[in-house]
């Protein structure tokens, strides 16, 4: 079984291109994959490999300027979900597209997850869902607002065009690890709102933490690896990708007279041209295969 780390870290890097090679480099060594992006703002991403290996990357990284206090989630994974190890250097480590947004200055209140059906409770709070649509669409929390945003960057207009609605209310707002809230709470603190609270740890920490028979939740929650979705308990759901959009498939999509193996699914049938859907053919005919010739040679 492997170990999956799911990490975040705000602090200030004033090189950090320097810090690539030898990340990457820790990482390789050590048989651990997966993504992690560097910014002037902090590292963030999600690895995986053996516990041994793991350990290793994490240590490496809180030895970096201001991530002594690093936090991360772990889960588990049957099989590899990465490819490969990449250490990519961002704008920012989330993209929201407002400079004047520090979370190394100042954020909402933490809730933990033991505290948060408490909150969600109360009349007076208003529930935001910071995360995409389509992630929205196969899991979130009860009675909560989906602004229907295809990006976080969309996150802040969308505020200000609604702010109107929530008037008298604190908010609470959530998203899968925690990392867009720590960025949309430091926004909304700027805008002016007086108490705003996020989720501790993310859904992945509340799905880990609460009792299913406890829980707010209803469905599951998208992650960005080869497992695509998780449910209570932080085991694997039954949602695939659709390869060709890249959004998640429910058992019942895949039986939709749009979806096509590699091709296309029922929310993108009408996204991509027909030049580009003979590419995707293209495309899964050489993976099936890939996979073909894997099976022959044992």
């Amino acid at each position: 079984m492997l170990t999956v780390a799911a990490l975040y870290h705000f602090t200030r890097f004033p090189d950090p291109e320097a810090l690539r090679a030898p990340l990457a480099r820790c990482a390789c060594t050590n048989g651990v994959k997966g993504t992690l992006l560097l910014a002037r703002e902090g590292i963030n991403g999600t690895i995986a490999g053996t516990r041994e290996g793991i350990d290793a990357v994490l240590a490496h990284i809180r030895a970096l300027p201001g991530c002594e206090t690093l936090e991360w989630k772990e889960s588990s994974a049957g099989t590899m979900p990465f490819g490969r190890m990449k250490v990519r250097i961002k704008r920012e480590i989330v993209t929201m597209g407002q400079p004047d947004v520090d979370p190394s200055a100042a954020v909402g209140n933490y809730v933990n997850p033991q505290d948060w059906n408490a909150l969600i409770a109360a009349p007076d709070v208003a529930v935001i869902d910071t995360r995409n649509d389509y992630e929205v669409e196969i899991g979130t929390f009860a009675g909560a607002i989906n602004p229907g945003t295809k990006s976080f960057r969309e996150f802040p207009d969308w505020w200000r065009e609604n702010a109107h609605r929530f008037a008298g209310k604190r908010i609470a707002m959530f998203c899968t690890g925690g990392i867009r809230c720590e960025k949309s709470t430091n926004f909304l603190l700027g805008e002016g709102l007086p108490e705003v609270f996020h989720l501790k740890g993310g859904i992945l920490k509340y799905l880990e933490e609460v009792p299913e028979q406890d829980s707010l939740w209803r469905g599951e929650c998208f992650v960005f690896d080869k497992r695509v979705s998780l449910g209570h308990g932080l085991r694997q759901g039954q949602h695939e990708l659709c390869h060709a959009c890249r959004r998640p498939l429910a058992p019942e999509d895949r039986n939709r007279p749009e979806y096509e193996l590699g091709v296309c699914c029922h929310r993108c049938v009408d996204e991509y041209t027909e030049a580009d859907r003979a590419r995707f053919r293209e495309r899964q005919r050489q993976v099936e295969r890939g996979e073909c010739f894997g099976a022959a040679g044992g």
